[in-house]
């Protein structure tokens, strides 16, 4: 069987692992920046412990309601994170997303790898989701 696609991303970020790490563990913080340029989050649930889920609503420009869930796997404070990924539209799609934390001299070394893809058009749409929203959090922390 051929490997599914995948992606990995890579992001200095001016703030220590702790701040990153709460980025993605904190609704309020994680509505800040999470999603594509000009989406709105309008809702995060997010229970950042082995087997717990997360939810997360966004709403396109031109209104679009998106939904993505999955359950944490591994939890490691403050430097891994690792999630199951599927779309409420696809929910047969799951995909895996690992997020790394390393510090990386004043701030933190951000490394997220997203793998098994349904496609590679899956894999480009989110490379580029993921790239924005990436963008959206350096500005977060005053880049």
């Amino acid at each position: 069987m051929p490997d599914k696609p995948s992606l990995t991303l890579r992001r200095h970020l001016k703030a220590p692992p702790a701040k990153v790490w709460s980025a993605f563990t904190e609704p309020a913080l994680l509505m800040r920046w999470w999603g594509p340029k000009d989406t709105v989050t309008s809702a995060a649930e997010l229970d950042a412990r082995v087997g717990g889920r997360f939810l997360v609503i966004s709403h396109t420009p031109d209104g679009e309601e998106h939904q993505v869930g999955g359950v944490y796997r591994e939890v490691a404070y403050p430097e891994k994170l690792v999630f199951s990924w599927a779309w409420r539209s696809t929910p047969e799609r799951e995909s895996l997303v690992t997020v790394k934390l390393s510090p990386d001299g004043t701030g933190t070394l951000l490394t997220l790898t997203h793998e098994q893809f349904f496609d590679e058009a899956a894999r480009d749409r989110h490379q580029g989701g993921w790239g924005e929203a990436l963008d959206r959090m350096e500005r977060l922390f005053g880049e």
